[in-house]
C-alpha cells in the first residue's frame, strides 16, 4: 500500500502556523479526494483541511488543540484501497527515525495520552500560547506547574525558551514536579551551566480556578467560545502593552450623504454592488495615511516599522456577536469602485464565515465603523502590532452655525464623529490629531460633481 502524508497547507503569506480544532476523520475511516480530514483555527478564521488522495486514515500526528506549523505532516493516508488500517503501517512511519528518536517519541506520546484529563490549561488566568501550552501538554507538566514558571517575556510571560529551561531543569533533577495540584511546592527553575545564565525569582503559586458556580441557581454559565478567548486576550495584551491616547474631531459630510442618495441607484444598477458610506470613509483614510506614513507602522521592541503598503483594516460584526477584521491590501491604490467591491466582498464573506486566513493578515492601520450600532464615537483598542485604529460615528443631522459671506446662520446638517487611538509610545498629539483632522478635510471637501 502506499502512504501518502498530509501536511497543513500554505494558508498566506504571513500565516505560519495554526491549531487543530477537530478531526472530521478518525484512525480507520474511509476518506474520499477533496474530502474534509480536520478543521483548523489561525489567530481569526477557521476552515478545514481536505486529502488530496481517496485512502484510508492510518495515522494522526498531532491532537486536537495542538499547534502545527505550515509544511507540517498532520496525518497519514493509506491508499490503494484496503478496508481497514494495517497497525504496522501505521508505526512504520517513525521507523525513519533513529531508535533512541524513536523511544522518546513513544514515551511523549503515552505520557500524553496518560496525563491528557490532568493537563487541561483552560483554568487558569495566566494568559499561555498555544505553543507554551503544547509544550508543557507533550512534556507532562500539571497546570500548577506551568502556573509557577517565571516567565521573561513581557508583564511575566512564559515564553518557549522559559519552558524548555524549564523542562530541562526538571529531567536533571534540579526541580522536582509537584505531587498534586492542590498542593504544589513553589518552583525555582534553575539553569543548566550550559544555559545562559538568567535569575528566575520564584513565583507564588495560585489555586486553579473553580468554574463559577451561580449563587441564586437562576444565572445561567456559558464558557468563551474559541475566538471570544482569543479577542479578549489580544484586547487586553494590546492596553498592557500601547499607551493609548485619543483624538475626537467632528465631520460635516452632508455633501456625502447628498452624493450618495443622488447616485446609490445608479451605482447598483452598473456595478451590482451597494454603495454604503464605509468606501467613502476608507478612500479618504487611505489618503491621509500617504500624507502621513508615521500613522502606518507598527512597533517591535525597540524599533519601528515603516510599512511600505497601505492595507486597511476593516473590523467587522459576526452574526454571533464576535469579531472580526478583514484586510483591504493596497487600499490607496483602489478607485471608490474597487474600494466598494473590496469593502462588501469582505463583509459578505466574513457574516457566511468564508474568509481564508489571509484576508486577515497584513494589516498596517484599522477603521471601526461604531455608528452602525447608533455610537455617536467611542475608544477603539488598538489592533498589535499597528499603532492606531479609527471609529467612524453615526451620521446625524444636527443644527449648525453656516458661516457665508453674507453672514452665519443656523441650518440642518448631517455631521459625524471620528475617533482616533493612536499609540503614544510612537505618536505624538502633534501627529495623531493632524492625521484625523486630515481624513475630516478629504470628507468635508468631498466632490458633489464627481464620477464613482
Amino acid at each position: 500500500m502506499a502512504r501518502f502524508e498530509l501536511k497543513l497547507p500554505k494558508m498566506g503569506e504571513s500565516v505560519a502556523e495554526a491549531t487543530i480544532t477537530n478531526w472530521l476523520k478518525e484512525v480507520g475511516d474511509k476518506i474520499e479526494a477533496d474530502e474534509a480530514v480536520l478543521e483548523i483555527a489561525t489567530d481569526k478564521v477557521d476552515s478545514e483541511v481536505p486529502s488530496e488522495v481517496s485512502g484510508i486514515l492510518v495515522e494522526q500526528l498531532f491532537g486536537k488543540d495542538d499547534l502545527v506549523q505550515v509544511g507540517q505532516t498532520i496525518a497519514i493516508i493509506e491508499t490503494e484501497g484496503g478496508e481497514t488500517a494495517n497497525p504496522e503501517a501505521v508505526n512504520a512511519v517513525q521507523e525513519t527515525a533513529a531508535p533512541a528518536e524513536a523511544v522518546e517519541i513513544e514515551k511523549t506520546i503515552e505520557s500524553v495520552k496518560e496525563t491528557v484529563t490532568s493537563h487541561d490549561f483552560s483554568g487558569s488566568d495566566k494568559f499561555f500560547s498555544p505553543l507554551v501550552k503544547n509544550i508543557a501538554k507533550e512534556e507532562g507538566l500539571s497546570l500548577s506547574e506551568l502556573e509557577n514558571i517565571a516567565g521573561s517575556g513581557k508583564d511575566g510571560r512564559v515564553t518557549k525558551e522559559d519552558i524548555l529551561k524549564y523542562v530541562e531543569a526538571r529531567k536533571s533533577g534540579s526541580v522536582q514536579a509537584p505531587q498534586t495540584v492542590e498542593a504544589a511546592p513553589k518552583v525555582v527553575a534553575e539553569i543548566p551551566k550550559t544555559e545562559t545564565p538568567k535569575a528566575v525569582e520564584p513565583v507564588v503559586q495560585k489555586s486553579q480556578q473553580a468554574v463559577p458556580v451561580s449563587v441564586n441557581g437562576a444565572d445561567e454559565i456559558v464558557e468563551m467560545d474559541r475566538m471570544r478567548k482569543l479577542i479578549s486576550g489580544y484586547m487586553v495584551a494590546s492596553v498592557q502593552t500601547s499607551a493609548h491616547v485619543q483624538s475626537f474631531i467632528e465631520v460635516d459630510v452632508t455633501n456625502i450623504v447628498k452624493w450618495r442618495d443622488k447616485v446609490k441607484a445608479a451605482f447598483e444598477k452598473r456595478e451590482g454592488e451597494k454603495l454604503t458610506f464605509t468606501p467613502i470613509m476608507m478612500e479618504a483614510v487611505a489618503k491621509a495615511l500617504k500624507d502621513f506614513p508615521g500613522m502606518n507602522i507598527s512597533v517591535d521592541g525597540d524599533y519601528i516599522i515603516k510599512k511600505k503598503n497601505i492595507n486597511l483594516g476593516m473590523a467587522a460584526a459576526l452574526p454571533n456577536g464576535n469579531l472580526i477584521v478583514p484586510v483591504i491590501k493596497n487600499a490607496d491604490q483602489l478607485n471608490l469602485v474597487g474600494m466598494a467591491k473590496a469593502v462588501n466582498d469582505l463583509g459578505n464573506r466574513a457574516k457566511a464565515g468564508k474568509l481564508k486566513p489571509d484576508d486577515t493578515q497584513g494589516g498596517t492601520y484599522t477603521v471601526t465603523n461604531v455608528g452602525t450600532f447608533g455610537s455617536v464615537f467611542g475608544t477603539p483598542i488598538i489592533n498589535q502590532p499597528q499603532v492606531g485604529i479609527l471609529a467612524l460615528g453615526a451620521i446625524r443631522k444636527v443644527p449648525a452655525v453656516i458661516e457665508t459671506p453674507e453672514g452665519d446662520f443656523i441650518g440642518i446638517r448631517q455631521k459625524m464623529f471620528l475617533s482616533h487611538s493612536y499609540d503614544h509610545r510612537v505618536v505624538d498629539g502633534a501627529l495623531g490629531g493632524s492625521f484625523v483632522k486630515r481624513v475630516a478635510e478629504y470628507l468635508e471637501a468631498f466632490d458633489v460633481d464627481r464620477d464613482f
